[in-house]
């Protein structure tokens, strides 16, 4: 272990003997270290540079059943004691529930290869300005038509994480990550501007492609120009991987037991029963390097494994941590998903990577399929425009139309609406091409051919 994480390590076990010598029955403590770098450039100059290493350790306390959390930033032997110290005082006069009690030990966490990308620290600062001007350059250099870069953007991150409970929960692991972005701009029709998104996401700098990602951008923007509006009608609609991806991470979401316990999510009550046409399958995997979200061990140091949500149409599980597994009875389980967005909150339920199995069509053959309708490629406001309880969604779209079996004109300003179960159960086909898009969480999703989907445009 490096000195790093032993120091995390450390940090962790000090915390939970702190909130028990504070009069705690149990305690956990998870601590992290983030050291991270943004690059954001513009008109080939670097716009902002920033570095900064991050450290900190929350502390979830119980005192019979009865819990309370608390965090700090001082790592220091009197700042453990105090953070400790605190998470007890909170369990002390907070509320009691029967459900509230530490997870408990299962089982050795797996050993994941490829969370570390060595060229995160290989590559020095300069070289990763450079990949980001890289980016630009390419973007600006793809088409005569592409009038400018908004920003052309690098960001790198490199986690430490050390979790321990006093029920004997052990969990440590460094996983490295590293994204970049541009938005396009090409000249449109009648002195407007059109914006394409080009990105990339891997463990390290070296996994990117700054001329894909450059070259997508622009192909995006220079698409949509002499965009006008569809024909309002229900068609059959392609969504591209980052409109599927967003849909994905939004079903996923849905999917959480802590909603659905609360009758909060379109899923409630229908676990076993078809809510999917067979050609979409929906995985939760904790394990693949690939996915930004991997890990040995979750927010709660329950070993990762794969979880089948959506598979033979039918709805196999739901998302819980232990909280919601012991609320639910049964016999239920944790299936290892309780997320942490930081040291800053205790864990709650939320998907890992999200998984969606591609099929066997390639995109010119999902379009054949479709025939006549809209290949969508981007989707604004989806979270927004959804309805958490009963999942009836009505977003602003753009994308093409699909005419014979091909792409035809670029369209905007339409709206698609519908219901999340009813789309899933409309998927006539997954494409063969799938790819890692980190919108809507992470996701690894191919196109997806939905036979009908509302159209509101002309």
């Amino acid at each position: 272990m490096a000195p790093a994480q032993q120091e995390l390590d450390a940090a962790a076990e000090r915390a939970v003997e702190a909130a028990v010598s504070a009069g705690a029955a149990d305690a956990e403590a998870f601590a992290l270290q983030d050291a991270g770098r943004e690059v954001r450039v513009h008109g080939g100059e670097v716009e902002s540079l920033t570095a900064a290493t991050e450290r900190g350790v929350g502390v979830r306390a119980w005192i019979g059943g009865r819990v309370g959390y608390a965090y700090g930033t001082d790592l220091a032997e009197p700042g453990l004691e105090a953070v400790g110290a605190r998470a007890a005082e909170g369990a002390a006069i907070a509320d009691e529930d029967e459900f509230a009690a530490p997870p408990r030990p299962e089982g050795d966490p797996p050993l994941i290869e490829g969370l570390v990308d060595g060229s995160l620290e290989a590559w020095e600062t300069p070289r990763v300005i450079d990949l980001a001007l890289t980016i630009e350059r390419t973007a600006l250099g793809a088409d005569a038509r592409i009038a400018g870069v908004e920003q052309a953007v690098y960001a790198d991150s490199d986690q430490l994480v050390a979790l321990h409970s006093s029920a004997g929960v052990r969990g440590a692991f460094r996983a490295t990550s590293a994204y970049a972005y541009l938005q396009a701009l090409a000249d449109g029709d009648g002195g407007g501007r059109e914006t394409g998104l080009g990105f990339g996401l891997a463990r390290g700098p070296a996994g990117l492609d700054p001329e894909a990602i450059g070259e997508e951008g622009a192909q995006r923007a220079v698409s949509m120009i002499g965009a006008g509006k569809p024909a309002s009608r229900a068609c059959p609609v392609v969504l591209d991987t980052t409109v599927a991806a967003s849909f994905a991470g939004l079903v996923g979401g849905t999917l959480g037991a802590d909603g659905v316990q609360r009758g909060r999510s379109p899923f409630a009550d229908r676990l076993g029963e078809e809510v999917a046409a067979e050609a979409l399958v929906l995985r939760d995997d904790g394990l693949d390097p690939g996915g930004l979200a991997s890990s040995p061990v979750d927010g709660e140091g329950v070993p990762r494994r794969r979880i089948d949500l959506i598979e033979g149409g039918r709805l196999r599980t739901y998302l819980h941590d232990t909280y919601t597994a012991r609320r639910a009875g049964d016999g239920t389980s944790s299936t290892a998903s309780a997320g942490r967005g930081s040291y800053r909150s205790p864990p709650s339920v939320s998907p890992s990577n999200l998984v969606v199995e591609p099929g066997d069509l390639d995109l010119d053959a999902l379009l054949g399929e479709a025939g006549e309708g809209i290949y969508v490629t981007d989707v604004a406001g989806l979270h927004s425009g959804v309805n958490p309880v009963t999942g009836v969604f009505s977003v602003g779209a753009s994308g093409r139309e699909i005419e014979g079996g091909e792409l035809g004109r670029p369209v905007r300003e339409f709206t698609i609406a519908g219901d999340l179960v009813g789309m899933l159960r409309s998927v006539r086909a997954a494409g063969s091409e799938a790819r890692w898009v980190p919108f809507g969480g992470s996701v690894l999703t191919p196109p997806l051919l939905v036979g009908e989907i509302s159209v509101s445009g002309l």
